[in-house]
Order: structure tokens, then C-alpha cells, then sequence
């Protein structure tokens, strides 16, 4: 670090310490980090830097000093490292059993018994050398283990000595999700407790026990090693990256800010107030950490294993290295293996494996000294911004996207990245011509990160956030809870209305053979405007268009006519009604039975269906409530659109699942809409993930692998189509849905 005055580093230490109590804030409490891991890194760096040339600097406030905190309430925060955060100090039972110490607006909070510390880590893999080194010479110190302080290799060491190594660690991934804490009792799960403040957690097990990997209740094999009487275990919920897709798919569809990365839904997911919602979400769990007093086994290896065989999830992924050189070949290794994974990992946790050496060598303030973590530095490039564009989304959503200078990125080009909201911009005070960092969220989405300031040119630009709507003019209204601005004119905005037209003919929907090219060239030749214009073509005008010949005409009239028989229930999900998916769609035309009691309903009657909050509930009767919709609505049935709920269809076949969930994966000899049919004539319920509550996974040709995984991992039964026909022989199946199983 260049010289620096006390005056100038005191000023820059504020600065730092500010943003990194807001940085705290945005990543554990509100789940919506404006930053990356990486950059919160060297600014965390920057600080310990600062602190170690004038240690008056370093105050017991300090962002250095603490593990950060997920508690609900600022001034309970104690910020500090984004790491794994997951640490204790085992075998302090003065510090007494779990007890109730304050009360947050959502979950009680509940005292750790031993303290939940943070991860020191690295970018560097010199500095995992160091690490190893700080280890050997203490060891060599303070118990007088024989061998060189300086030696990079204990293994080389006491090997070249004729000596076997004297210790060992454990190479483990970094999974990036949300640290929790199991406590068992007596074999059953006492309380489960989120990271907090480090001193104290939420209680979240209501939503924990929703979660298929934790057991409720330990088992121990014959023979196996005992249970202790009491002990925690320590590790991370995440999401799987399958999960995070749908999940993101489905807020999508409802018009609601999908997450930015696995490890922010899954800690979201986590605080949710309805467990039966968390329950839908997918999480999983892996635990790394046991502690209890009076510890029986002799390394962490042995511990996890024991945990292992109680039925407790695991990493199968983890390894023990004889020295630094081999935990080295399992970072190697790892960098390009986890591109594989289904699950976000950003890097490797090397742990000294021996407990009693754990013990010796203790804890600094803040991290303990046997373990560190390696983080794989996320994959970034480097290009100048050319210009901004303001999209308008189906449901009114101004969303700022950056048209960059093509880079090539995690094998893909990347022209285009999200910049979120006027929120994230104003953060990183981006300009047009600058140079700026683009990464792929969760290596998924790419997105702009940072902003390199020493490559801004004197002609750039602050871009101005538009006032109005970048498509029809109307003053955009700033939605205060989703930090989005949207258009209101939802009626006559072009944009708006060619979204829904996109979203109406789509699959899930009415399932019409028209693209978002289709729509653009129908509605810029002012063939379409409202819904019912569709159905209102003719071969004439349609054979104007460019590109257009009679078989496709014939195709697409087709498709308009087969929509007609469309159930209601995506009739309704076709309208694109604000926040109702395709699964909330299902519910309220089960519920209501048709459209026109739909329209009649109350808000009362409205949040009697499952799944309807209040959110959901006012944006159907604001809908419903609009004179334009309804007569859209009578004009769509006189046409022959399904809105109300075919009773042959609702009709009960028998009882043979009654009370199972099944999940669908694959091809039938039937479409898997007329499956799920099925399945519901026969008293079953479909989801759309498999989880602890699934019944069987009804597999078909070409079944998805992640599910069946899944599946196979949970105990699951998988069913083919020919099981299935036994599970329901006898019924009276009508032959348009049946005959072919």
C-alpha cells in the first residue's frame, strides 16, 4: 500500500467502514447485494490494510472485528467478512444452552451456544502457502513438533525425515448459500438457528423441517458410532441451480424482480413467513462443522462421516490431503470441475483435520487459525459501455439494459448485461463510455459489477433515468417496494401490449404458433391491438406479410382455432393477469369454477384460495374492476375461448392417488397436460419439483437427470407410464386419455 497520511487514512477507514456496513446490510438482511464477492473483498482488504499501518484506526466497531449479521434489525448488526461464516469454538459450556434473547419483527431470536465466527480467505494461492507455513510453525513452536518453520510442505518435511506427516487437512467446496446452524437432541432436531449477529440467530426451524435433506430424527447404523447425547452441526442451505431457474421463471411471470443468484433465493427463501411456500422452493443442505462437548472422534473427517451415517447430508465431494501440495491439486481440480456442478460453489475450504491440533491452534478475534477458504476469483471481462437501453416489460417494468463492446465471457459473447434498476446505476455511478466489469450472476446472467474509474475518457456521460416511458410517454411511477420504476399505462403502452400478445400466445398459455417476431409483425402492419384481434385475421392479410406462404397461413389459422379448447385454466393464464402464474392460475379456476364468478368474487373471497396473498388478490380485482377487461373477456367467449371449468374433465376417475403428489418429467404416449389431467381424475395433485413431499416421479422417455438424481437422493419412487396404468387399473379412464397406456 502506497505511504498515506494519518489524516488521509483516518478519512479513508470512515469511508470504508460506511460502505461496508451498507454492503453488510444489502448481502445478509435485505438478500440484494449491489456488489460482488470480489469486490467486497478488496475493500475489506483495503481496510485491514489501513488499520495494520495505524492500529489507533482500529476500532472495536470495526467491520474487521465481527462476522456479519442476517438479523432483521439494524442496530443489532455487527458487520464484518462475507465469508462462510460458520465457526465456533467448541467445548466452552460456559457459555450455557441456547436461550431466547430478543425478538425481531419475523423470527425469534435465539442465542448461539457457541459463537458462529467468519472464514478468513484468499484469492492468492501464494497466500494458501503462508497459511501452511503459520500452521507449521506454530505447531513446531508451541508443541515442538520437529520439522522447519519454514517448509511449505509438512509433508515433504517429515517425510524427508523419515517421519509420517504429523498433520492433515480437509479439501471441501465452497457452497454459496446461507449458513445455518442444527442442533440435535437426543437424536430429534432441537432448533435450527441462522448465522445472526454471530451471538445470536433467527429461529427458522418451522421453514428448516420443510427442507427434504434435514432429518427430524437421527438413525444409527448397526454398529456405527454413537449419537451423542447433544451436539450442533453446521453447514449451508442453497439452492440448487435448477430450482433457482424455475423459481426466477415463475416470479417472472407474476411481474416480480426475479434474484439475482442462487445463494440470495435461498436465503430469502429461508426467512420466508409461510413455511408451506419455502417448502415449494427446492433448498437443500450440506453440513461441514460438528461440535459437541467432550468431542469423541479424533478428526473433522471421522466427525463428518459419523454425521454421515445418522442420515445427516454431506458433502460427497470432500477429500483429505496429506500435505499443501495435494490440497493444491484438489483447488486445480475444482476450478474447472464446478462449472459442472448443478449447485454454486465460489471456492475451496482447506481445514487442518485433526481436532486437537484445531484446538491448539485456535482463534483470532474474528476467524479461526486451522482453516481458510480459496476463492475462485468469478470469471470477468473488461469492455467499454456503448449505450444504455430502457426496455418496458409485459407489466409495465423499466428495465435498464447496457449495450457493450461484444467480450467474450464464460464461453459466450456477451453484448448485452443488466444494470437492474436506476438504484444499481446511481451505486456505480456508471457513465456512457465507460469501461465496466461484467461477470455472469451465479455464472448465469451477465451483469455489470464494477466500474473502472481510471479508464473513464473526459467525453463520458452520466446517463439520465427516464421520466417517461421510453415507448408511449407516459410519467413512470417508482414502485417503492420492488425499487422499479414502471409505465401505468398499461392499456395503450406499444410495448406492454406486444408483451402480452407474446405472453398469450406462448406454450404454457394458449399455445399459438406465433414468436415475438410474429407479434412485432402483426402489430407494426396494425393487424393486432387487443387480444381478440387474433382470432379476427384473415388468410388475405396474413399472405401480405413478408416471408409469409400458404402452409404457414394454415398452420397459424390452426393453432388460433385448437386454442379454443384450451382448459380455462391457462385461458386465465393467458390473460396476464399482474403477479398470477401458471400454478396460482390452476388454483383460482379450480377455485371459482368459471370467469364470471371470478369477476364477481371479493377480496374476501379471493384470499380463500391457497397461494393468494393480498398482493395477488388486489391485482385480480384491479383487473377484474377494469371495463376494458371485462368487455375483452365477453369478446374472447363469444369467439369460443374456454372460461369456465369443463366438468367432464373435473370429474373424479377414482381414488387411487388420492392424497399423492406426483411429479412429471419426460414424454408420454400422451401430452403431459392430458398426464397431469389424469393424474388429477385419479385424486393426485402435480408439482412441478420434486421434494420430500413428492409421492412418485412418473418418469417418461428422455426424464429430466436432475430430477431423477434428486429422486434416487430422497428416497423417492420413480414410476414409468406402465406403473402407472397398474397404480390406476380398474378405473373408468375415457379412451381420449387413457387408451394409449
Amino acid at each position: 500500500m502506497a505511504k498515506i497520511t494519518h489524516k488521509a487514512a483516518a478519512e479513508r477507514v470512515a469511508l470504508l467502514k460506511r460502505e461496508l456496513e451498507v454492503h453488510n446490510r444489502n448481502y445478509y438482511v435485505l438478500n440484494a447485494p449491489t456488489i460482488s464477492d470480489f469486490e467486497y473483498d478488496l475493500l475489506m482488504q483495503e481496510l485491514q490494510g489501513l488499520e495494520a499501518m495505524f492500529p489507533d484506526l482500529a476500532t472495536p466497531d470495526s467491520p474487521t472485528q465481527h462476522v456479519g449479521s442476517d438479523l432483521e434489525s439494524p442496530a443489532e448488526s455487527s458487520e464484518g467478512s462475507r465469508s462462510e461464516g460458520s465457526w465456533s469454538e467448541a467445548g466452552d459450556a460456559s457459555q450455557g444452552k441456547p436461550s431466547e434473547t430478543s425478538r425481531s419483527t419475523e423470527f425469534q431470536q435465539v442465542a448461539h451456544r457457541y459463537p458462529m465466527m467468519s472464514l478468513g480467505n484468499t484469492y492468492s494461492l501464494e497466500e494458501l502457502y503462508e497459511f501452511n507455513d503459520r500452521i507449521a510453525k506454530a505447531i513446531a513452536t508451541d508443541i515442538h513438533l520437529p520439522g522447519s518453520a519454514n517448509d511449505g510442505d509438512n509433508a515433504a518435511a517429515t517425510q524427508a525425515a523419515g517421519q509420517t506427516p504429523r498433520y492433515t487437512f480437509s479439501c471441501e467446496l465452497k457452497f454459496d448459500g446461507t449458513a445455518i446452524c442444527l442442533t440435535y437432541r437426543n437424536g430429534k432436531l432441537l432448533h435450527a438457528l441462522t448465522r445472526g449477529d454471530g451471538t445470536k440467530g433467527d429461529d427458522v426451524t418451522r421453514n428448516v423441517v420443510n427442507i427434504p435433506a434435514i432429518p427430524k430424527e437421527l438413525t444409527r447404523s448397526a454398529g456405527g458410532p454413537e449419537i451423542p447425547e447433544e451436539f450442533e452441526i453446521r453447514g449451508e442451505i442453497y439452492m440448487p441451480f435448477a430450482d433457482f431457474e424455475r423459481l426466477n421463471a415463475e416470479r417472472t411471470e407474476r411481474g416480480e424482480i426475479p434474484f439475482a443468484n442462487p445463494r440470495n433465493a435461498a436465503a430469502g427463501s429461508l426467512k420466508l413467513q409461510t413455511p408451506e411456500e419455502m417448502a415449494k422452493r427446492g433448498l437443500d443442505c450440506v453440513l461441514y462443522h460438528f461440535i459437541t462437548d467432550n468431542n469423541p472422534f479424533k478428526t473433522h473427517i471421522e466427525a463428518i462421516e459419523a454425521a454421515h451415517s445418522w442420515g445427516l447430508p454431506v458433502s460427497e465431494y470432500s477429500r483429505k490431503a496429506n500435505s499443501i501440495g495435494e490440497a493444491m491439486e484438489y483447488i486445480k481440480e475444482w476450478d474447472t470441475r464446478r462449472k459442472q456442478l448443478p449447485f454454486a460453489t465460489d471456492g475451496i475450504v482447506i481445514k487442518v483435520n485433526e481436532l486437537d491440533l484445531q484446538r491448539q491452534l485456535g482463534f483470532t478475534a474474528k476467524s479461526p487459525r486451522w482453516a481458510t477458504a480459496y476463492k475462485f476469483k468469478p470469471e470477468s471481462a473488461l469492455t467499454p459501455l456503448l449505450s444504455i437501453d430502457y426496455q418496458v416489460g409485459r407489466t409495465g417494468a423499466i428495465t435498464p439494459v447496457a449495450n457493450l463492446e461484444p467480450v467474450p465471457l464464460s464461453g459466450t459473447i456477451v453484448k448485452r448485461a443488466s444494470l437492474h434498476n436506476k438504484d444499481q446505476m446511481d451505486l456505480l455511478d456508471i457513465h456512457i463510455g465507460d469501461w465496466v466489469y461484467v461477470e455472469k450472476g451465479g455464472e448465469i446472467i451477465p451483469k455489470i459489477t464494477a466500474v473502472e474509474r481510471s479508464k473513464r475518457p473526459e467525453s463520458a456521460r452520466k446517463p439520465h433515468f427516464p421520466e417517461v416511458c421510453p415507448d408511449c410517454g407516459t410519467p413512470l411511477v417508482r414502485d417503492l417496494e420492488q425499487a422499479r420504476h414502471y409505465c401505468p399505462n398499461s392499456d395503450n403502452c406499444p410495448e406492454q401490449i406486444k408483451g402480452r400478445f407474446i405472453h398469450f400466445v406462448s406454450r404454457k398459455a394458449m399455445d399459438i404458433l406465433a414468436g415475438e417476431a410474429t407479434i412485432e409483425q402483426l402489430y407494426d402492419n396494425g393487424f393486432i391491438r387487443e387480444l381478440p384481434d387474433l382470432y379476427t385475421l384473415t388468410p388475405l392479410q396474413l399472405m401480405s406479410l413478408e416471408g409469409w406462404q400458404r402452409k404457414s397461413v394454415d398452420n397459424f389459422l390452426d393453432s388460433l382455432e385448437k386454442s379454443k379448447s384450451v382448459p380455462f385454466e391457462r385461458v386465465l393464464y393467458a390473460l396476464g393477469i399482474r403477479h398470477i402464474g401458471e400454478t396460482t392460475a390452476k388454483g383460482v379456476a379450480a377455485h371459482f369454477g368459471s370467469m364470471e364468478a371470478l369477476m364477481g368474487a371479493s377480496r374476501e373471497d379471493l384470499l380463500q384460495v391457497p397461494d393468494i396473498g393480498g398482493i395477488m388478490a388486489d391485482a385480480v380485482l384491479e383487473w377484474c374492476a377494469n371495463e376494458k377487461h371485462r368487455k375483452m373477456v365477453e369478446t374472447l367467449r363469444a369467439i369460443g375461448l374456454q372460461f369456465e371449468i369443463d366438468e367432464s374433465s373435473r370429474q373424479k376417475l377414482s381414488d387411487s392417488l388420492e392424497g399423492c403428489t406426483v411429479v412429471v418429467s419426460g414424454n408420454f404416449s400422451i401430452s403431459r397436460e392430458e398426464m397431469k389431467r389424469l393424474i388429477a381424475a385419479h385424486g393426485g395433485k402435480c408439482t412441478g419439483s420434486v421434494s420430500g413431499s413428492t409421492t412418485y416421479l412418473l418418469a417418461g422417455e428422455k426424464a429430466g437427470p436432475e430430477k431423477l438424481r434428486k429422486a434416487e437422493k430422497l428416497g423417492i419412487k420413480v414410476i414409468s407410464e406402465e406403473d402407472f396404468r397398474h397404480l390406476t387399473e380398474g378405473s373408468e379412464a375415457p379412451k381420449d386419455l387413457f387408451s394409449e397406456i
